[in-house]
């Protein structure tokens, strides 16, 4: 069975767009003890979605886990670890912070109750609750 998770980046440093093109990438440079915790609990073929904090937060897109935690490369010390993600496929729409915030089946998600948190975990229901807000959008031309 896999798990599912969310990763936060700024889109300046490094968006979902550079995934996309890069296809997979290190994600490395996680200095928070709780975020390195859950790098350490991550599979290979665990779906992760792709946050762009910052001015405009939302989800963006989803990744699978490639290669199970290792050694950050941007760090001599041998506790900070990295996980390698590959882009797997953008949402339909993005979904933002303000409608995760207004739906009641995500109110008890990480990323609402622990915001500064750069990779947590998502349960299943929260995983299928984002794909349909994703799905769901109405579209306006």
């Amino acid at each position: 069975m896999n798990n599912f998770w969310l990763v936060k980046s700024e889109p300046k440093e490094y968006g979902w767009e550079d995934l996309l093109k890069t296809r997979s990438a290190t994600w490395d440079g996680v200095r928070n003890f709780q975020a390195r915790n859950n790098l350490a609990c991550m599979k290979k073929g665990d779906l992760v979605y792709f946050y762009h904090s910052g001015k405009n937060p939302e989800i963006v897109g989803i990744a699978k886990v490639v290669k199970e935690h290792f050694q950050d490369p941007t760090s001599q010390d041998p506790r900070w670890l990295s996980v390698e993600l590959a882009a797997d496929k953008p949402l339909t729409f993005p979904v933002t912070l303000k409608e995760i915030k207004k739906d009641k089946r995500l109110k008890e998600m990480k990323l609402v109750k622990q915001s500064r948190l750069s990779v947590m975990p998502v349960t299943e229901e929260e995983f299928y609750a984002l794909l349909s807000l994703s799905a769901k959008k109405d579209v306006k031309l």
